[in-house]
């Protein structure tokens, strides 16, 4: 039997027959029928059919008529659609409320937006009609579905979805209500296709090499020579690939050890020859003419765009963004666009946290002080007076996403400063009580993973918690290999000298993504120390810290007097003789030294 892939055509020829004898076909093509799946049994073997590729045109675009970003940004918590245009078009709120919409694409006409949404409770692809800001919903599963891809002609619509504990690429049909498609069906992950301008190929990241690279699904192709890997690059992460408007070029992202992510652009005409770096990115998307690619920028805890020309020089200058996730980069009429849209940029939603910082007469100076946590197990179990709120908040919400409490039992809060920390940490955020770090045994039990970014030469981690429901109604699955910072304990000197190495294979279920849900209340990361492959505690992946802005010496003066940074002088005893009779040849003198003792780490003051 042919894959069900070779029969899209087939289907195309058996709708138009059924309309053209007078079968009415579905009223409203996105909406779901009873089923989602659709059962193939033909067999014939259809003629390929080749979309042609898009061109350029002379004719003058209307005046209102603009490149302009489609994106998923962080807004007051959640992941909203937005529209804008540096210069031309601010930030347009397209959709609002209290879930998460991401994976924006845009059709080829420049009408429909199809994105995934847990607007009600379970992941699935909704559309967005950009010129009434109608919502329809395309998927209705309780199965994670996410990452869509339009096809040049709009009648599918390819995307990723969790099936038995694994991600696989289906298609679906825009014309025929349930009708869906398998593409893969390999124990790899398999995710974020994308559709190539030629209408024969797909492009998709995949784990089915040992790690995620970037394959291409050719659909007139049997299965046994359907899969072909481009970038084939076994030290090297990729994630995110991106057609050329022309068909000829596909970019992608891709991060390797001790470097920053960079984009990579591959050339159709030359398969043979390796992709070629850019510049630094994380989610590239091509410019309508072809001629510039715009990416994701990142920091260890903020987002850019910037946009290149393909000779690697800058066509856009550094634009600061909150979270991303998800871009696009076309050609639209913003006079187009509902005045819904409008209206709902003008909202102005509750703050996630209202810091309440009491005075405190007793307190000398109008020092801050410590507020004690809640039902929280910790050796101190306290926090600055303005941190407490975040902190409180940010655990609310991780038991709404995960289902459990991760801050009720913590490896560490504030710390006083009589105790001593682990070696590297003498100037820790945790004694300014604006700090705190998760319990490291969830990573043992199997209930945390963390993915390695290496990022402006420092290490950092994200990290994941498990969701208590399995059932796709809390958390995503993960699509990238964790590292496991445990195997460094199995006696392999390799491992050992990496700190870990990445485990085999993608864990399965669902998982919350708590380094992002911590920095929506203000809660960032550390860097991993320079020491951290051969000393655990050096890895600081479960510290997170809230700044506010300061560094840390502004941090301590806020709870203590600046008396704490003078270093005692150490008070060196004349080194008193001693002989010994036993070998009067070496007749030594021992010296005597009294130091005066310091109830803390010590530090050198500051000029």
């Amino acid at each position: 039997m042919k894959h069900p892939l070779s029969l899209i055509p087939i289907f195309l020829t058996i709708t138009i027959l059924l309309s053209a004898c007078g079968t009415p076909l579905p009223t409203n093509p996105f909406e779901p029928g009873p089923t989602l799946t659709a059962t193939v049994t033909l067999t014939a073997t259809p003629t390929p059919t080749e979309t042609t590729a898009p061109t350029k045109t002379n004719t003058p675009l209307p005046a209102d008529a603009i490149p302009t970003f489609l994106a998923s940004l962080e807004d007051n918590g959640y992941a909203h659609l937005f529209a804008f245009s540096p210069g031309k078009l601010p930030a347009t709120r397209l959709t609002n409320g209290q879930w998460d919409d991401v994976s924006p694409s845009l059709s080829p006409d420049g009408q429909k937006l199809v994105f995934a949404s847990n607007r009600n409770d379970y992941w699935d692809l909704y559309l967005l009609n950009l010129q009434t800001g109608q919502i329809a919903r395309l998927t209705d599963t309780p199965e994670y579905d996410g990452n869509p891809s339009w096809s040049p002609d709009s009648q599918w619509i390819v995307y990723d979805t969790y099936i038995k504990n694994n991600l696989e690429i289906s298609i679906m049909s825009t014309v025929t209500a349930g009708q869906i498609i398998r593409l893969t069906n390999s124990p790899a992950a398999d995710t974020d296709p994308v559709w190539s301008p030629g209408g024969r190929q797909v492009a998709f990241v995949s784990s089915r090499s040992g790690e995620n690279e970037i394959w291409l699904a050719s659909l007139d192709q049997p299965d046994s020579e359907r899969f072909v890997n481009l970038s084939q690059s076994p030290d090297g992460v990729e994630n995110h690939p991106a057609w050329s408007p022309d068909g000829k070029g596909l970019a992608w992202a891709s991060s390797r050890p001790n470097q920053p992510e960079n984009i990579y652009v591959w050339n159709a005409n030359t398969p043979t020859i390796p992709a070629r770096s850019l510049g630094a990115g994380s989610w590239p998307v091509w410019s309508q003419s072809g001629e510039q690619i715009a990416t994701r920028f990142q920091d260890p805890n903020h987002d850019y765009v910037v946009a290149y020309h393909l000779d690697g020089s800058n066509a856009l200058q550094v634009m600061p963004l909150p979270t991303l996730y998800g871009l696009d980069w076309r050609i639209i009429r913003v006079s187009k666009l509902p005045t819904t849209f409008q209206k709902a940029s003008f909202l102005t939603p509750t703050p996630l946290v209202q810091t309440q910082v009491r005075a405190n007469a007793e307190i000398p100076n109008q020092r801050s002080f410590l507020v004690r946590l809640t039902n929280v197990k910790a050796p101190y179990p306290q926090l600055h007076d303005a941190a407490d709120e975040a902190f409180r908040n940010l655990r609310q919400r991780a038991i709404t996403e995960t289902g459990w409490d991760p801050l009720a039992n913590l490896a560490d809060a504030y710390e006083p400063l009589t105790s001593s920390l682990d070696p590297g940490k003498g100037e820790d955020w945790l004694y300014t009580g604006r700090a705190f770090a998760l319990n490291a045994l969830t990573l043992n039990v199997g209930w945390m993973m963390v993915l390695r970014e290496d990022i402006n030469g420092q290490t950092y981690w994200r990290v994941y918690l498990r969701a208590l429901a399995q059932d796709g109604s809390q958390g995503q699955p993960l699509s990238t290999l964790p590292w496991d910072l445990n195997a460094r304990y199995n006696l392999d000197p390799r491992s050992y000298d990496q700190g870990g190495l990445l485990m085999d294979s993608v864990p399965a279920g669902y998982w919350v993504d708590f380094t992002d849900l911590a920095s929506k209340y203000g809660w960032q990361r550390l860097p991993a120390q320079n020491n951290w492959r051969t000393y655990f505690a050096g890895t600081q992946f479960n510290e997170f810290v809230l700044t506010d802005g300061l560094d840390w010496r502004s941090a301590m003066l806020q709870l203590y007097p600046a008396d704490i940074f003078i270093t005692p002088t150490v008070i060196v005893i004349p080194p008193t003789p001693t002989n010994t009779s036993l070998i009067p040849i070496y007749n030594t003198s021992t010296p005597t030294i009294t130091l005066t003792p310091t109830p803390r780490p010590t530090f050198t003051p500051v000029p």
